[in-house]
C-alpha cells in the first residue's frame, strides 16, 4: 500500500519541465513507406529504429511509419536500420538536414536464417546436429535415451511436447523452445467432432469478433517458437482479417449474411460452407458519443518494454482519434486503485496524453479494485444514448484482492448489467493469462484483443474502432440445421468455447456475442456430402428401441444443404429478431475471400496438428492464400503470407527434432 501511495502521487503530481542542454535543437523527424520489394505491397509492422538510439516505432496503416527524435547541434547524419521477421534487414544513411527527411525502404525477402545446436547422448554416444533458428540461443542437449520423448537442457530452455493442463481447465504453454518460468495459461480446447446430421441435425454456437489468437500466434512465430497448441484458436485467425460481404443497408437490420459453398482444400470429396457475418459500415463521425474508461495495470509486472511503454503509445493512437463529443477518464490499479484522471472531453487530448505519459509501474496488482472503480466512474457519467465502456489494459497476473476467475467473471456479471462494456486489451509475455482475459471481456459484452506491436494497436484501436467501441447487435447466436437427405456429417471450424446448447437460441436471457460497428464474423463448416464416399467416422449408436426419430419437413429431398438462423437482440437489450438463409453449393469458382479464409483456416489446423487438415500441406496454404490476397490495402493478407514462411520453418524444425 505504500508503494502504491508513492506510485498514485507521481502519477497525480503534474510533470516538471526541464530546459534541453543548451547544445539540442528541435527534433528531426525520419517518415516514409515500407513496402515488399518483389510486390510492391505495404508491409505493416515492420520495426524502425535509429542506430545507438532508443528512438523506435513501427509500421503502420498502408505500411507508413513517422519518428522523431532529438539530435544534437553537432549531429550531421543516423543510420535508419528497418527489420522485419521473412526479410533481409536493412540500414540507410540519413543526412541530417532541415526539420526531417522522406525515407522509403523496400524489403527484400530473405528465410530465417537456421544455426546449429549440437545434441550428444543416446545409444553409443551418439552426437547429431540439429537445426534451429538462429533467435534461439545456441545450447547443449543431453538425452537421456534414444527416443526418450523429453530433453533435459543444460542452461537454456526446455523442450516439452506436454500440454500441462491444470485441473481448472486452462493449459500452462508449453511451446517447443519454452522458458520452464512460463506462466501464460490458455483455456484447453478439444477440436469439435464430426456429427452425423440425422442424429444431431442442429449446430448452435454464440458468434466471437476476437481477433487475440493471431497475434499472439504472430508473437510467438516471430521468436521462431513454435505456439502452444491451445494458443491456435481457428476462429481468432480467420475472423482477424477483413473479407469484401455484403453490408446492410442504413435503417434496416444491423446485419447481413453472405454464404458460399465450394469444395474443402483439405477434402477435396466434402464441402466448406462459409458464413459471413457483416454489420453495417458507419462512419465514425455517425456513431454516438463514447464514454470511456482507460483502466491500466501499473503493477510491477508491467514495466517491460511490450506491456506498460506500449499501452501507454496504444491508448496515445485511441485518444487521436477521440471526437470533442467523447470523453475519457483514467485509473489505474497496483496494490489499490486510483483516478489518475477525471471523465475528461476528448477535445482536451494534451490533458489526456500527460496523464498516460506520467503512468509508471510498481507494486502488486489488485485488478478487483481497480474493475470496480473503473465501472464506478463510466456509471458516473453514463451516456444512455452513447456508448459505455471500460478499456482494461493489463497482462491479467491478478495476485491480490479478487483474484480467482469464479470471482472475477461474477463481478465482470454484476457490473455489465449497468449498460457499461468491457473490452480487455492484453499485453506482454511470460506470465500472460489469455484464458483470464478472454473469460472477462467475454462476460463484460466486449472484445479481448492481444497487442504484440504498436501495428497491432493501431489496427484494433484506429482502423476498427468504431467495431472496439460501438456495439450494434447483442448476444448474437448463429444456429445451423443440415439436410440429412444432402449431409452425411458435418464440423463445425474452431468456436469450440462458444457452442450453445440447441435449446438456448431460443432464449433472450442466454448471453452471446456483441457484434460492433463494421465487424465481420465468419464461421466455417467442413461437410461430408451423403452421396460421396465416407472418409470420417462419427460413431455409431445402437438401434433406438422406440423407433426412429420422425423424418423432418425440410428433409424434402431439397437441394438445400443446410439453413441458416440468426438471433440478436438491440444494443440495450430487449426482445430478440431472427433472420435466415438457405444454403445451397455455389456456382462459379471460389471468391478470393473464401480461398483467403480457407487458407487462414488450414494454416490453423496444420499448427494445432488437427486430425481433420487431411492431405493439406504448408505449400497449398500458401497458395491458397497467394489466390486470395486480392486489394489487400492495408497490408495484413501480406502479412500473413511471411507468417506462413515462418510457421513453416518452425514447425520444420520442432518434428525435426522430436524425430531425432
Amino acid at each position: 500500500m505504500i508503494l502504491l501511495s508513492v506510485v498514485l502521487a507521481t502519477l497525480l503530481t503534474p510533470p516538471v519541465a526541464t530546459t534541453p542542454p543548451a547544445a539540442a535543437r528541435d527534433s528531426f523527424i525520419v517518415s516514409g513507406t515500407i513496402t515488399d520489394g518483389g510486390t510492391q505491397r505495404p508491409i505493416v509492422g515492420a520495426t524502425v529504429m535509429i542506430r545507438g538510439r532508443s528512438a523506435g516505432t513501427q509500421s503502420a496503416h498502408a505500411g507508413r511509419y513517422r519518428l522523431a527524435f532529438p539530435i544534437l547541434s553537432t549531429t550531421r547524419s543516423v543510420n535508419l536500420v528497418v527489420r522485419m521477421i521473412g526479410y533481409a534487414p536493412v540500414t540507410r544513411h540519413v543526412a541530417v538536414i532541415g526539420k526531417g527527411a522522406t525515407v522509403d525502404v523496400a524489403l527484400i525477402s530473405a528465410p530465417t536464417q537456421l544455426g546449429s545446436i549440437t545434441v550428444s547422448g543416446g545409444q553409443g554416444n551418439a552426437t547429431r546436429t540439429e537445426t534451429r533458428p538462429t533467435s534461439v540461443a545456441p545450447m547443449s542437449v543431453s538425452v537421456a535415451q534414444a527416443g526418450s520423448p523429453n530433453y533435459a537442457v543444460k542452461g537454456a530452455p526446455s523442450l516439452d511436447r506436454r500440454r500441462n493442463v491444470r485441473g481448472d481447465g486452462t493449459s500452462r504453454a508449453t511451446p517447443s523452445l519454452q522458458d520452464s518460468s512460463n506462466r501464460e495459461q490458455y483455456s484447453v480446447i478439444a477440436e469439435n467432432p464430426f456429427l452425423n446430421a440425422r442424429r444431431t441435425p442442429l449446430s448452435t454456437f454464440a458468434i466471437d469478433v476476437d481477433r487475440a489468437s493471431y497475434s499472439d500466434v504472430r508473437r510467438y512465430l516471430d521468436q521462431s517458437i513454435r505456439p502452444p497448441r491451445d494458443a491456435v484458436r481457428i476462429e481468432e485467425l480467420v475472423n482477424y482479417f477483413h473479407y469484401d460481404y455484403r453490408a446492410p443497408e442504413r435503417g434496416t437490420a444491423p446485419l447481413d449474411v453472405t454464404i458460399e459453398t465450394h469444395a474443402a482444400p483439405w477434402q477435396p470429396s466434402h464441402r466448406l460452407i462459409r458464413i459471413g457475418m457483416q454489420a453495417q459500415r458507419l462512419p465514425i463521425a455517425d456513431l454516438p458519443p463514447a464514454n470511456l474508461v482507460f483502466l491500466v495495470d501499473v503493477s510491477g509486472s508491467m514495466g517491460e518494454e511490450n506491456k506498460l511503454p506500449l499501452v501507454i503509445k496504444s491508448l496515445r493512437l485511441l485518444t487521436q482519434e477521440l471526437r470533442p463529443q467523447d470523453r475519457v477518464a483514467i485509473a489505474v490499479y497496483a496494490g489499490a486503485a486510483g483516478l489518475v484522471l477525471p471523465s475528461t472531453l476528448g477535445s482536451e487530448k494534451s490533458r489526456i496524453f500527460e496523464a498516460l505519459d506520467r503512468l509508471q509501474s510498481g507494486g502488486s496488482t489488485n485488478g478487483g479494485a481497480g474493475i470496480r472503480l473503473a465501472y464506478n466512474t463510466a456509471r458516473a457519467h453514463f451516456l444512455s444514448e452513447g456508448a459505455n465502456r471500460v478499456i482494461l489494459a493489463t497482462d491479467g497476473d491478478f495476485n491480490v484482492g479478487t483474484t480467482s476467475d469464479s470471482d472475477l467473471i461474477q463481478l465482470i456479471e454484476t457490473e455489465r448489467k449497468s449498460g457499461v462494456s468491457l473490452t480487455v486489451l492484453g499485453f506482454g509475455m511470460g506470465n500472460t493469462q489469455h484464458a483470464k482475459m478472454e473469460q472477462l471481456a467475454d462476460k463484460g459484452n466486449g472484445q479481448f484483443a492481444y497487442i504484440d506491436n504498436l501495428a497491432e494497436a493501431q489496427k484494433a484501436l484506429v482502423r476498427e474502432m468504431g467495431g472496439t467501441l460501438f456495439t450494434l447487435a447483442r448476444d448474437v447466436k448463429l444456429q445451423v440445421e443440415f439436410n440429412p437427405s444432402r449431409v452425411r456429417s458435418y464440423r463445425l471450424v474452431g468456436y469450440e468455447n462458444r457452442l450453445l446448447r440447441d435449446e438456448d437460441f431460443n432464449d433472450d436471457t442466454k448471453d452471446a456475442g456483441e457484434l460492433g460497428a463494421g465487424h465481420s464474423v465468419t464461421a466455417l463448416y467442413d461437410v461430408e456430402l451423403m452421396d460421396g464416399e465416407s472418409s470420417v467416422s462419427t460413431g455409431t449408436v445402437d438401434a433406438l428401441r422406440y423407433g426412429a426419430p420422425r423424418r423432418r419437413a425440410t428433409e424434402n429431398d431439397s437441394d438445400d444443404l443446410a439453413f441458416v438462423k440468426v438471433r440478436y437482440q438491440p444494443p440495450q437489450g430487449g426482445k430478440s429478431a431472427m433472420l435466415s438463409w438457405a444454403v445451397r453449393e455455389s456456382a462459379g469458382a471460389p471468391t478470393a475471400d473464401y480461398a483467403f479464409a480457407s487458407a487462414v483456416a488450414g494454416f490453423g489446423m496444420l499448427l494445432r496438428g488437427s486430425d481433420h487438415k487431411g492431405k493439406l500441406t504448408w505449400a497449398d496454404v500458401r497458395r491458397l492464400a497467394e489466390r486470395g490476397q486480392g486489394d489487400d490495402r492495408d497490408g495484413d493478407r501480406a502479412g500473413f503470407l511471411r507468417l506462413v514462411g515462418a510457421a513453416e520453418r518452425v514447425m520444420t524444425a520442432t518434428a525435426t527434432a522430436r524425430d531425432r
